[in-house]
């Protein structure tokens, strides 16, 4: 099995005359977190949709295990191994935490009629209290409607979403936004134990401090342009701002300290 889950190669998106991104590389090792840093308008979200396949790049290849990742539903995103955490957290305010947890997967009885199925309410119910469970989320009532909880509960919830579904790669954009220091600290854990499955993540954070104690690598993008990539370690802090900022050339980062070469 190849170390590898997830290449970009060259890849490039615009918009009009803007370059959203411009012929972007990079990997994601298998049980590796990876930052994605850069400033607003870096190209970070862009490239998050395309990896999710809601966006089709103009040119480029996005590898999944070394198939090609296409664009569709959020459906198929999900079986193709990835879960996807948005910005915008995409939750049903008027629907329950156990039916947001599964949107769009809903357990069905007969299994071929699709939307014409029942839902198996109970069996749903089950599965959401297993999933929050395991990943030690506190949820007392699971038929709460989303839209009564806290900022720190609904996040968990959008984590719980994306992980319980995810056997490969897991994306977050910016997913402690807003949170206060207990509820940032939950949603981080819940990151950190990604690795012990097997799965890859891609975290996209403003929060250097945070970055720096979650992922094993970081990459930042500037304009659209990959500038440069180095362990997400102390050591690097200045680098990294330097690379955010456009104060540095590109830079690939030595695996160990804070050793860093230009290229």
């Amino acid at each position: 099995m190849s170390s590898t889950v997830l290449e970009i190669n060259s890849l490039s998106k615009r918009f009009g005359n803007h370059a959203a991104l411009d012929s972007v590389s990079f990997n994601v090792g298998r049980g590796e977190i990876v930052a994605l840093l850069g400033d607003n308008g870096a190209g970070k979200s862009t490239l998050v949709k395309c990896v999710a396949g809601l966006f089709q790049a103009d040119s480029g290849e996005i590898l999944l295990e070394g198939a090609p990742i296409k664009s569709g539903t959020p459906a198929k995103v999900r079986a193709n191994g990835i879960g996807v955490v948005y910005q915008d957290l995409a939750l049903f305010d008027n629907m329950s935490v156990a039916e947001n947890l599964y949107a769009g997967s809903e357990p069905r009885w007969p299994s071929g009629l699709g939307g014409f199925a029942f839902t198996r309410h109970r069996e749903m119910l089950q599965g959401a209290r297993e999933t929050f469970d395991r990943l030690e989320v506190r949820i007392p009532n699971l038929n709460t409607p989303v839209g009564l909880l806290s900022g720190g509960q609904r996040q968990a919830i959008a984590v719980s979403k994306a992980i319980a579904f995810a056997n490969k790669l897991v994306v977050l954009d910016e997913p402690t936004a807003a949170l206060g220091l207990r509820e940032r600290t939950n949603v981080l854990r819940l990151v950190k134990q990604l690795p012990h499955t097997g799965v890859s993540v891609i975290i996209i954070s403003h929060n250097l401090e945070e970055v720096i104690s979650v992922a094993d690598r970081a990459v930042v993008l500037r304009q659209g342009q990959f500038v440069g990539e180095v362990p997400a370690i102390q050591e690097n802090h200045e680098t990294i701002v330097s690379m955010i900022v456009g104060g540095s050339s590109h830079y690939r980062g030595a695996k160990q300290g804070g050793d860093h070469v230009r290229v």
